[in-house]
């Protein structure tokens, strides 16, 4: 257990000050310049300047989806991963309003936040095994009582073991969602324009591109939109995201 949990915590070290290395080489982003997409460039620098937040680095991946995400630890090591779906299927404010949303990732710290959060909840897993096991192990000790006791401690030592982990996902669940949400203001912030973004989010409803197989479940979350299109997603609802657009 002591070795699970040192592993566990180098691990989510590593990762965080990795974070965007490791999103851009899961997906084989490829780094972009000006002169490789101009207008691209030009959205996002002015969306730094109008916001204040340094130029972060820009990738392209290649895929059909209408879709984009940010990682890095804070502003100065923040990366941007567009799709070619994206500047292929959106107009200049489309993609104005889903890169002014990236950005608001990046200004909201949202990757530290959401490592945090998942250090967090996942401690409620790692208590709840150790605790199980350390009544697994005990020996009986003749009192009846103290054996009834510990019973009912088993059981509820075992109910604790299930439900961690389902805990844990709501929890992340319920944190992804509200960072949308949030990211979603700050882009209408930025912009002074939700029709962009509202707009981007109608095409991705009605985009018929497949499942993007080479993203990972750990990766989707960081996603604009649900890059597995499964019915469990860390992104709240598409209709629920524009109409809370729309009342802005």
């Amino acid at each position: 257990m002591i070795i699970a949990i040192i592993f566990s915590i180098l691990y989510i070290w590593i990762g965080y000050y990795n974070s965007d290395k490791i999103a851009i080489k899961s997906v084989g982003a490829k780094e972009i310049k000006r002169s490789n997409s101009p207008e691209y460039w030009d959205l996002v620098e002015g969306l730094t300047i109008a916001s204040g937040l340094p130029m972060p680095k820009l990738y392209l991946m290649e895929s059909n989806q209408i879709n984009a995400f940010a990682s890095g630890r804070n502003p100065n090591k923040a990366v941007i991963c567009v799709t070619k779906g994206a500047l292929q299927k959106l107009t200049k404010r489309e993609l104005e309003g889903v890169l002014a949303h990236e950005l608001g990732h990046v200004g909201n710290y949202d990757i530290r936040y959401m490592t945090l959060a998942a250090v967090l909840v996942g401690m409620i897993s790692i208590i709840s095994e150790i605790f199980l096991r350390s009544l697994w192990f005990r020996g009986s000790n003749g009192d009846s009582d103290a054996n009834k006791l510990q019973i009912i401690a088993l059981i509820i030592g075992i109910a604790l073991a299930i439900l961690a982990p389902i805990v844990v996902m709501l929890v992340q669940l319920s944190i992804s969602r509200k960072r949308e949400y949030s990211a979603d203001a700050t882009a209408v912030k930025f912009t002074r324009y939700p029709a962009g973004l509202i707009g981007a989010l109608k095409k991705i409803q009605t985009d018929s591109a497949p499942p993007e197989k080479k993203v990972s479940k750990a990766l989707a979350p960081l996603f604009f939109a649900n890059p597995l299109k499964n019915a469990f997603s860390t992104h709240p609802p598409l209709e629920e995201r524009i109409k809370t657009l729309e009342r802005m």
